[in-house]
């Protein structure tokens, strides 16, 4: 534990935010069964963090989506990491607090970028600049998205700070508050401690390319996966959500679960990517009625496979062909 004095709580502030130190990789974020709680946020002891999971309980009843409320836990996650390490109570956080959080999330090598290159270098087969091996830009504002929003929860139960620790965004909201959806967004001054994005011009694989990307895919699920992927221009994570009651073999389509509607869409799906489909489930067989396809290729019983789990497919053929292709790539 730190010392509680203000200097020492500043100067442990001050070494997260330079980077000098690595924050403890404490706590987790669990799955749990059923819809009222998907997840749950625990601490180092495997103790549930209750002020989060009342939050999350009311994202569940605002009807937002499992996958946003898993986000949104590991962003907390991140968070409590923060406060965990400077000793500062969740209802005693402040704006000190953020500058830490958003000064590590800089400066912090971010461990799902494996073998990064060097930001800003161009890698020379893709023609793709090589991401930071920290956190994006669209991460951090995520995360300060997801602990503002908790942070206005409990103010209007009468809990935590009298001042949100993250400072809100005026600029934005009044930019885009009588903005019709035909008109241009506005330029608007980012509120304090956002991050600036760039926008990201629509990237595709070329045929050639491909094709050596798809030779290095070690088994049928994988070049099915790829094939489908590419081919349909779904999410990953709705891909990875599709069912055998999805496939529509005749009309040569999937059925898939719209990450922001919910509601089911209709996406292609090429003969190449039919074909390593057929062979991916002739040699594997139909998972249980109602469970995704995509399965988990080791252990009992075969789980459904993750999206971490779908990237490092990719990752480790990028180890071998030296380029820098991801899950946003199209063909």
């Amino acid at each position: 534990m730190h010392e509680a004095d203000s200097d020492g709580v500043q100067q442990v502030r001050a070494s997260l935010t330079s980077g000098t130190v690595e924050l403890p990789r404490v706590g987790a974020v669990r799955a749990q069964d059923g819809a009222a709680e998907p997840y749950m946020l625990v601490d180092a002891a495997g103790v549930a963090v209750e002020p989060v999971r009342w939050w999350l309980r009311e994202l569940v009843l605002g009807d937002q989506s499992s996958l946003t409320v898993r986000s949104y836990a590991y962003a907390l996650l991140t968070w409590h990491r923060v406060l965990w390490f400077v000793d500062v109570a969740w209802d005693r956080a402040a704006e000190s607090d953020t500058a830490a959080l958003v000064g590590w999330m800089r400066s912090a090598r971010n461990p799902q970028r494996r073998g990064a290159a060097v930001a800003g270098t161009v890698n020379v087969r893709t023609g793709k600049p090589s991401p930071a091996a920290g956190y994006s830009a669209a991460t951090i504002n995520l995360t300060l998205a997801a602990v503002h929003g908790f942070y206005e929860f409990h103010r209007r139960q009468g809990a935590g700070p009298l001042r949100n620790p993250v400072p809100e965004g005026r600029h934005r909201r009044r930019a885009l508050a009588h903005r019709s959806p035909l008109e241009p967004v506005p330029p608007f001054r980012r509120g304090r401690f956002r991050q600036k994005q760039q926008l990201r011009a629509p990237r595709s694989i070329p045929d050639a390319l491909f094709d050596e990307l798809l030779t290095q895919m070690r088994c049928d699920r994988d070049r099915a996966l790829l094939t489908a992927y590419v081919s349909s221009g779904v999410r990953a994570g709705e891909l990875l959500g599709v069912r055998a009651e999805d496939l529509d073999w005749t009309r040569q389509r999937i059925w898939v679960v719209s990450k922001g509607s919910r509601e089911l869409r209709m996406a292609p799906l090429s003969p190449q990517a039919l074909h390593w489909v057929t062979c991916y489930l002739d040699a594997e067989g139909l998972p249980p009625a109602g469970e995704p396809i995509w399965r988990t290729r080791r252990g009992q019983p075969r789980r459904p496979l993750t999206y971490p789990a779908a990237r490092r497919v990719l990752q480790r053929a990028n180890e071998v062909l030296g380029t820098n292709w991801s899950l946003h790539d199209r063909l």
